[in-house]
């Protein structure tokens, strides 16, 4: 049976968490979670975590959008209701292709940040009225918490920790928390 337990090692800089960080993943130990209230530079390599893959969505959103720009004005432009426009030719989509061009731009960047933010939403699974399960309200204003997976070594943990700048430690029950 796995440990439920964690220690929650609460940092005031985030210089001194970077450190800490650092030396935990040195000493062999599995850093469950970092909460910060705000995002730290390199903290995602320190902690050894796989790079995202979230701009690849991007990618395929604003194809997905540019596309349906095209399909949306050659249908309305084109086939469905043609109109002499400053006197440009309403037969050929490509004659008219560089006054669609904002349009093109607008849809493939509206397409990729919609898709983008719900699919960010969905992956990190946060539901409209989730209930947050942030550990310590003090992360979202001045504090930093690691929370390290407790094995039978609370004291080695405990020790290591200190040692590394923690203003505060405690030990958690992750199920009844």
């Amino acid at each position: 049976m796995e440990s439920t337990k964690v220690i929650h090692a609460i940092y005031t800089d985030d210089d001194v968490l970077m450190a800490a960080v650092k030396k935990v993943k040195a000493a062999k130990h599995h850093i469950e979670e970092i909460y910060t209230p705000f995002p730290v530079h390199g903290l995602d390599k320190a902690m050894g975590l796989a790079p995202t893959r979230i701009a690849i969505t991007s990618f395929i959103y604003g194809c997905i959008g540019l596309a349906v720009a095209v399909l949306m004005m050659n249908y309305i432009m084109i086939e469905d209701w043609p109109q002499d426009i400053g006197g440009k030719p309403s037969f050929s989509y490509i004659a008219n292709m560089p006054a669609f061009v904002p349009i093109m731009f607008e849809l493939t960047v509206f397409f990729a940040a919609h898709l983008m933010v719900i699919t960010f939403y969905l992956r990190s699974k946060m539901w409209p009225f989730k209930k947050a399960e942030n550990p310590d309200p003090r992360t979202t204003d001045d504090h930093f918490l690691m929370e390290v997976a407790v094995h039978g070594n609370e004291k080695e943990l405990q020790s290591l920790l200190s040692e590394t700048g923690a203003v505060e430690l405690n030990i958690v029950d992750k199920e009844a928390h």
